[in-house]
């Protein structure tokens, strides 16, 4: 009795232990990753002169909002805005459009040639046609300096169709349709009545992944939307950053400059620096709104990814 007691009181030590230790390596990871995030928030409400000196460490130092009125009272800022929400509503109705049908069809066991057309969309995971071949393209499809070229553009994943034809082999029970056949289904409506019902968990998943790729997107923006009235948020931010950084060598540049200049293009200088903080705050807001209600969506993404078929 004494030996089973003492091995229980060493069993209890070490869980004792272990969890100790597991809840301490977390948290230092927790802070490891969480600590830029928060930084960037403090820095943003932090005077400009405090942040460049590095006094900001765990709260804000001589609260200001200096970098938020700079960057909102820009109008391209909420143009930029309307164009994002808009790219991302759109871009993602159409990349549903093209991947969960595509998906589906390739689960299909008897589909012609499924595996040679498995294997056609994965070749262009690895080889593509390249930007200059790719600029032509869109240029002779009328696409440069049109706001469609960030909804049609990049309109497939192939690797999300993957992801969505392995839940409809693993998560929707083939008998279901075979029985809508015997009953004279037809593959069109079986996919609508049968597959689409039962597909909310991946279309969810779906969702969220394109959305996210889309309010992110900005290089397509760089490349074929010269433009500003079309220019998504995140190219906005990036020249508004851009201009207010480059004004004290524009000031130089000039040649014989008064103090007062010289002093404002510092200012100007400075304010930028704070306006990144800001930028990056604005322009991930929305999505860290979102992320803790449908975070849920995403683990259920990376577990069906992990599936083999």
């Amino acid at each position: 009795m004494k030996t089973m007691s003492k091995n229980r009181t060493i069993q209890l030590n070490s869980n004792t232990v272990f969890g100790f230790i597991n809840t301490l390596i977390m948290t230092v990871l927790l802070f490891l990753f969480a600590y830029p995030l928060y930084y960037t928030v403090i820095a943003s409400f932090s005077d400009a002169e405090a942040v460049i000196t590095g006094k900001v460490g765990l709260l804000p130092v001589g609260f200001s909002l200096e970098a938020y009125k700079a960057v909102l009272a820009n109008k391209q800022v909420w143009l930029g805005y309307r164009n994002t929400i808009f790219y991302t509503f759109f871009g993602t109705l159409f990349n549903l459009f093209l991947t969960i049908p595509l998906g589906y069809a390739l689960s299909k066991k008897y589909l012609f040639c499924r595996k040679a057309f498995t294997w056609f969309f994965m070749i262009t995971m690895y080889f593509g046609g390249g930007m200059i071949p790719t600029y032509l393209l869109y240029k002779n499809m009328g696409l440069i300096n049109n706001p469609l070229i960030m909804i049609i553009s990049g309109g497939l994943s192939v690797y999300n169709t993957i992801v969505t034809r392995t839940y409809f082999q693993n998560s929707v029970p083939e008998s279901l349709f075979e029985a809508a056949r015997i009953d004279g289904c037809s593959e069109i409506k079986a996919f609508i009545q049968i597959a689409l019902p039962l597909a909310k968990p991946i279309i969810a998943v779906m969702v969220l992944y394109y959305a996210v790729g889309h309010w992110n997107s900005y290089f397509n923006a760089m490349m074929y939307l010269p433009n500003t009235d079309y220019q998504p948020l995140g190219l906005v931010l990036r020249r508004i950053l851009i201009l207010n950084q480059s004004a004290f060598e524009n000031a130089l540049s000039e040649g014989v400059v008064s103090a007062e200049m010289l002093k404002n293009a510092i200012a100007r200088e400075y304010l930028a620096e704070v306006m990144k903080y800001a930028l990056v705050f604005i322009a991930s807001a929305p999505m860290l709104i979102i992320y803790p209600f449908v975070q849920k969506y995403f683990v259920k993404g990376v577990m069906i990814g992990a599936i083999k078929e």
